[in-house]
């Protein structure tokens, strides 16, 4: 922009080209700038005029970017608070996200962790058949989830922790998943690999994360949830000259935390006073509970089950497994006495281990182990593998 500006009157002595007649000269300025449109000069006009202010205008009817928490803040400053400025958990939805974000190359629904979180929790359809529950087991797990969906009605301290301890191969997984089967809960499922991570601070986030999920389960579905943490001594646990991390202390923090406050689960930085989080339960399994840190396994924190399952539990749940091989329960007793204080996939790999000698003759019938790649790969879609014969178990 250039500024000009003349003197309101010229100074006494003038040179002699000018005439002697002299009126004066108001001051003025010269602006240059970029052309402005009428409509830009009335909408101007409008906001400056205090007594008919006008409305900003929005992004669109359904722009979610101008939208106001119950704090007054828009979604982008929530969304830069809590999403450590690397917005992956907010893609290009159509209908979500402003159409001018959702281009065509990537297709209308382009966020790539969608997918991913609208599977977070477990529905266990692929639990087929009739399972055996150890009765002690099943009491065990369902006073613990039913007591903490009644906390708000007991006058009592209800420990949020159910740590479910054992050793090897007894099967506390996959019991806890034919429980969760049974009752129609459809949980959250972490592992032990996921407490470690090359970013301080993210196993801890992660969990509050999977936390809220299993809570937002129980109010937008109307099903029962819990977060579950599988193996959490190998992710915890202190073994030999292991080194305690930054996000092992944080983490055994967050768990400590939702024991004692499970109604209010920070994501970010700041809490937000009226973010209420509904109660769910936590069952963690391990075989070894002393490793971890000890004011995390107190009873007012986490409530200890110990399963060693009986002769009978082993025996009924080795039936149903064999029960598809015509294996009878007097055979089945037989099994277990020839082979006693082993564990229950002890059990499993015994059975898998029948099926060896008939994929080996089975080999042979597709021509050996040259063809196994077209046979099993590169067939055409239409061709069917040659028949496989299962085992006929004798015990």
């Amino acid at each position: 922009m250039a500024l000009f500006r003349l003197p309101y009157s010229f100074p006494s002595t003038l040179p002699s080209f000018f005439p002697k007649i002299l009126l004066p000269v108001p001051s003025f300025s010269i602006s240059c700038s970029s052309k402005s449109t009428p409509n830009q000069l009335k909408n101007n006009d409008d906001n400056s005029n205090p007594d008919n202010p006008k409305k900003p205008k929005r992004l669109s009817e359904q722009s979610s970017w101008e939208a106001k928490d119950s704090e007054g803040r828009d979604y982008l400053y929530r969304l830069g608070k809590e999403a450590d400025n690397m917005n992956i958990a907010v893609g290009a939805r159509a209908g979500v996200i402003d159409d001018l974000f959702t281009g065509n190359f990537l297709g209308k629904d382009s966020d790539i962790v969608f997918d991913y979180r609208q599977k977070a929790t477990r529905s266990f359809e692929y639990l087929q058949g009739d399972y055996y529950i150890a009765p002690v087991f099943l009491d065990k797990v369902a006073c613990h989830i039913v007591k903490n969906y009644l906390a708000h009605l007991l006058n009592v301290k209800i420990p949020l922790i159910l740590g479910v301890w054992g050793g090897k191969g007894q099967g506390k997984t996959f019991q806890t998943e034919l429980i969760f089967q049974a009752m129609g809960i459809e949980p959250v499922i972490m592992s032990a690999g996921e407490l470690e991570s090359d970013r301080a601070g993210e196993p801890g986030k992660l969990i509050r994360e999977r936390y809220r999920t299993a809570s937002q389960v129980v109010q937008n579905q109307g099903k029962m949830s819990c977060l579950m943490i599988n193996d959490i001594d190998a992710g915890l646990g202190r073994f030999g000259n292991t080194q305690m991390t930054v996000n092992n202390q944080i983490v055994v923090g967050t768990l400590m935390n939702l024991s004692d406050n499970p109604t209010r689960v920070s994501i970010g930085q700041d809490w937000r006073e009226s973010d209420i989080t509904n109660r769910v339960p936590i069952i963690v399994t391990g075989n070894d509970f002393s490793t971890i840190y000890a004011p995390l396994i107190r009873d007012g924190r986490m409530e200890k089950f110990y399963w060693q399952p009986t002769k009978e539990d082993i025996v009924n749940i080795v039936h149903r497994m064999y029960e598809k091989d015509g294996i009878s329960k007097d055979e089945v007793v037989s099994i277990v006495e020839t082979f006693p204080n082993q564990a229950l996939d002890f059990y499993g790999a015994l059975r898998s281990r029948t099926y060896d000698r008939s994929i080996s003759k089975w080999i042979e019938d597709i021509g050996g182990i040259e063809n196994l790649g077209n046979k099993l790969l590169r067939r055409k879609k239409n061709e069917e593998l040659p028949v496989y014969t299962p085992p006929q178990n004798n015990y």
